[in-house]
């Protein structure tokens, strides 16, 4: 299971993909896209100009987390951690409505054609519907929902932390759970009837595998001791390939991070390629706190996948690709600033965010940048107010992301 989970202590994660027609194809409404790939068919290009920004509630301090929203027509639907759920009109930044819960939102949403679901650190799943923003129901779930939430044919599935993975109707009714005793801040995704990854079984708790809604039993596991790693990442599909990543703490500055490819079908190892954390010019960040704060976001280390490639960005300050049939490496990227995000890729670019430097005021801002997916190329960049938390969000014409002072941004395509 790969994105990010708390396992007995140590840390692990995993993420989310869904299945619902009948939304436009600019529409962003599966967490990570299609497969999980982290990447559209929509092409951005310069000129772009912020259409408009933001600034949420804000408690004075830098947020940790801002996962990604939901886009369906002119609306886009997000949580944040001051606790409420938001629609807000793509065009204007016009507020349609806001949701509060009782606690903060921490989970990736999902959609389908009437409402919005989501969870909330207060141990609730919510459904809200999309146009008037008033409650349809809530599932009292028993521990945080820190999860993906996954629409996908006729349920709606989400974890909560160290409890179970559920499985409930579109007007929220339980349908069937699966034990999660170990796992926290859990994603995945659904692809042909399979929850790529569920939580493994009570008799190997510490494990995650391929599950199958229909048989409701595991295709195959995969025992997490063997990867020995606190991080596991969204995995993203291509054809019957599996890819995500893992990453450890090792001490002193230096991070393991290790990428794989799985049989999605056999679950066997295609290949893995291993690298330590660099980190540039810089010295301003702590890379043991830096670290704490990668974990918080849901698609850490999560996977873009263009043509061959699969593209990572790891929390250091390189971004590295990968060819998908073997893991040996295509390009890399090297900055003097971590980075913030995972990658997006629309068309053939690359969208992800830089933090920036906390020692001086005068020194480098957090920024979003935009790289050639094919050589990985630095083509522009964009000062930003905070450090870009999760990847950018691409529909039609539009860039969205959210920052970790609060801001909500939208960037226009200018004809």
């Amino acid at each position: 299971m790969v994105t990010r989970r708390l396992a007995l202590g140590a840390l692990a994660g995993l993420l989310s993909l869904s299945a619902i027609g009948c939304f436009r194809s600019s529409d962003w409404v599966t967490f990570r896209g299609d497969q999980g790939r982290g990447a559209t068919s929509s092409a951005v290009y310069p000129p772009l100009g912020i259409k408009w920004k933001l600034r949420l509630q804000d408690n004075g301090k830098p947020l940790v987390a801002f996962n990604p929203p939901v886009i369906i027509g002119n609306t886009i639907f997000f949580g944040s951690a001051d606790g409420n759920f938001y629609s807000l009109d793509l065009e204007s930044g016009y507020m349609n409505w806001v949701y509060k819960t009782g606690g903060p939102i921490n989970s990736v949403p999902s959609a389908d054609a009437r409402n919005v679901y989501f969870g909330s650190e207060d141990g609730n799943m919510y459904a809200v519907d999309q146009r008037t923003g008033k409650q349809a129901w809530a599932f009292p779930a028993g521990n945080p929902v820190r999860s993906s939430v996954v629409r996908y044919g006729d349920s709606i599935l989400f974890t909560s932390d160290g409890g179970y993975t559920f499985v409930v109707s579109p007007d929220g009714v339980l349908r069937y759970q699966i034990p999660n005793p170990v796992w926290f801040y859990d994603t995945f995704q659904v692809y042909k009837d399979v929850i790529y990854f569920a939580p493994g079984p009570l008799s190997q708790p510490n494990s995650f595998g391929a599950y199958d809604l229909k048989s409701r039993a595991y295709l195959w596991i995969l025992d997490t001791a063997q990867l020995n790693a606190y991080w596991y990442s969204f995995p993203a599909l291509k054809g019957n390939d599996v890819y995500f990543a893992t990453s450890t703490d090792t001490g002193g500055g230096a991070w393991q991070l290790v990428y794989y490819a799985y049989d999605r079908v056999t679950g066997a190892l295609k290949w893995r390629y291993e690298d330590t954390s660099q980190w540039g010019e810089t010295n301003g960040f702590d890379p043991d706190n830096l670290y704490t704060e990668n974990l918080q976001l849901l698609d850490y280390m999560a996977p873009a996948v263009w043509r061959n490639l699969v593209i990572y960005a790891s929390g250091d300050t390189v971004v590295r690709a990968l060819r998908g049939r073997n893991g040996t490496p295509a390009w890399e990227h090297h900055f003097d600033l971590p980075t913030s995000s995972a990658p997006t890729v629309a068309g053939d670019r690359v969208y992800v965010g830089l933090r920036g430097d906390p020692t001086s005021a005068d020194g480098p801002k957090p920024k979003l940048v935009c790289l050639s997916a094919r050589n990985g190329r630095l083509l522009w960049q964009l000062d930003l107010d905070g450090s870009l938390l999760s990847a950018p969000v691409i529909s039609g014409k539009w860039i969205v992301f959210g920052t970790d002072q609060s801001y909500f941004y939208v960037l226009e395509e200018l004809y």
